[in-house]
Parts: structure tokens; sequence; C-alpha cells
């Protein structure tokens, strides 16, 4: 097989996005301040490396709350839980830390308050995927779900007040087409003041936008269960540029790279910048000889961390840490 690839070109940005980083540094700080074990509800982020590596330092990852002994540290994931969770955390009495995506907070807190002002709900979401059941677990009843724009025509709300809200990690491009759907069939909908899309979703979508039309191939760093890394690769399939997932190096495949000498290289917001590295080198055994980063927005969001697991900043961390 000839080598060919010449060039790398890195998406601006890619990986870890806040929520992320927030998310994974709750519990290593419980695993640091309490000892493991630590519990956390679900895969705290969707990546296979992440979930690995805090297994190894002693979090035991559980979906059921009765699998949690007496007592114990629960950490909720960046995906959100539905109220029946909370409550049922708070009965058993646990320490809990909230590791949930203040994005995905947002989308909560803004269905909690219109939905005392009378509100019903259209969610724009994936069925099944944790951030979605989370939001819908906000209310018993009043939410209704729509994965495409075929779904709108189901719903039937039983009041002329609604409102609609949408899993933060879905493709913008396709958001928006269901929304205008539900715009039409529902002409007084209220929309959320600001997009329920999370930055980091809608950046690295834009990222690829500008990368996939440059390159040859796509390869997106990132694992099957990530929702905002599949829609990485749909998108630049979309635009005409073959793509792949990858979950690390290994699962690169030379073939994919016969007649392509411009790889385009990105990372779903839960990849680590580790395995992109290991992909770049990867692909400098290829053939690679130059990795060009694009210019692109540079983030710099923060969120803080919950009461109890110290006041450092992660910048300070991440300073301490290097």
């Amino acid at each position: 097989m000839d080598q060919t690839v010449d060039e790398v070109v890195l998406a601006e940005p890619r990986g870890f996005c806040a929520g992320v980083d927030r998310a994974i540094e709750i519990v290593e700080r419980a695993l640091e301040r309490f000892g493991a074990p630590i519990y956390v509800r679900h895969e705290i982020v969707h990546n296979t490396y992440v979930v690995n590596d805090l297994r190894a330092k002693g979090a035991i990852f559980i979906e059921e709350l009765s699998d949690v002994p007496p007592g114990a540290t629960l950490v909720f994931s960046a995906h959100g839980v539905s109220q029946a969770v909370r409550r049922e955390a708070a009965e058993r009495g646990f320490q809990v830390f909230d590791a949930t995506c203040p994005l995905v907070t947002k989308v909560h807190v803004e269905v909690a308050k219109l939905s005392k002002e009378g509100f019903e709900f259209i969610m724009i979401g994936h069925k099944g995927h944790p951030e979605v059941e989370g939001t819908m677990g906000q209310l018993s009843e009043g939410i209704y779900l729509v994965e495409d724009v075929a779904d709108v025509a189901r719903v039937q709300p039983r009041g002329d007040k609604l409102a609609v809200v949408t899993q933060t990690t879905l493709s913008v491009d396709d958001a928006a087409q269901i929304l205008a759907e539900v715009k039409r069939c529902f002409p007084q909908v209220r929309e959320p003041k600001k997009q329920d899309i999370c930055y980091a979703t809608q950046n690295r979508q834009d990222a690829v936008k500008v990368l996939a039309p440059a390159v040859d191939i796509v390869i997106v760093v990132g694992s099957p269960t990530s929702s905002n890394s599949n829609r990485l690769r749909e998108l630049a399939e979309r635009l005409g540029t073959p793509a792949h997932m990858v979950d690390t190096a290994d699962d690169l495949d030379p073939a994919w790279f016969d007649g392509k000498g411009r790889v385009g290289l990105t990372a779903g917001a839960s990849a680590p910048d580790l395995l992109v590295q290991q992909v770049i080198e990867r692909l400098r055994a290829l053939g690679a000889t130059t990795i060009r980063k694009m210019d692109g927005v540079q983030e710099s969001v923060r969120f803080p961390l919950p009461r109890g697991l110290g006041d450092r900043s992660m910048a300070e961390v991440a300073a301490s840490r290097s």
C-alpha cells in the first residue's frame, strides 16, 4: 500500500469542553478527599478511556442506585438525572456531588420554571440518551420527545402553552430543521431565550464545517456512545468528505488513507487530548510530515466545582500538575 498521508490538519477547537473537564475533576477530587470507592451514576462522560482511567483510580460506575451501599459518596454524571433519581438518592442518604454540566442544568431550571407557569414542552433529542432521560424526568407529564421532523406531527399537547427545549449535544443543523417544523405546527411555541445546544457542540461543528471541505478524510476521536462525537462524523460526511470515528489510535485502518494525503482531525467534547496525540503519532507512522492547526475559536469557559470539593480553579489545578 502506498503511504499517502502527507499533512494532518487539526480542527480548532476540539476535545474537552468545560463541562467535561469539571465532571472528571469532581470524580478525581472526590476520590482524593474521601478515598475509593466513589460511586458514579452512569458513565461520568461518554468516553471509554476516561471511564477506564477513573475506574482504575477507584470509581465504580452504576446505573441503579440500589447498587450503591448505604453511606457511600455518589456522583451524578455530566448528563444530568431525573427528579426521581434525585429523590431516591436523598432518601437513601448518600453524600451526593452533582457533576451535571451547568448548561444541562440551565435547561432543567427552565423546564421547572415554565412548568410552574403552565407550559408543556417539546424536547428535541435522542430517545434513550441519559441527558434526554434526565431532562424529560424533570416532569412527571407534559413533555413530548421528538427525534426528527416527522415526530412533530404526532405531538398532541393538552393546552396552548407550549415551549421547546433541546438536548445540548445535537447537530445544530438538524435541530434547526426540527425547530422550524415545531414552529410551523405550533406558531405560538416559546423558544429558549438562548439556544440550548451548548457552545462547545456548536464550536466543534462549526470547525468541522471549515475543516471537512479542506481535507480528503476526517478522523473524529470519540467513543461510540458520545452524541456530540457522532454528530461531528455525520457532519463531515454530509459535507461530502469521508469520515471515521475512532476510540483510540488502534482503531485507525491504514486502508482508509489510500490516496488521501490531507487528513482532518478533530475530537468530541469528551475525548482527552492524549488520544488525539496518539492518533497524530499513528498518522506520522503512516507518512504524515506536517501537522497544522486551523484557525478557530479559542474557548475560555470555566465552571465552578460543587461546594465541598475545594476552591482551586481548574486552571490552578492544571498548572500544579504540569
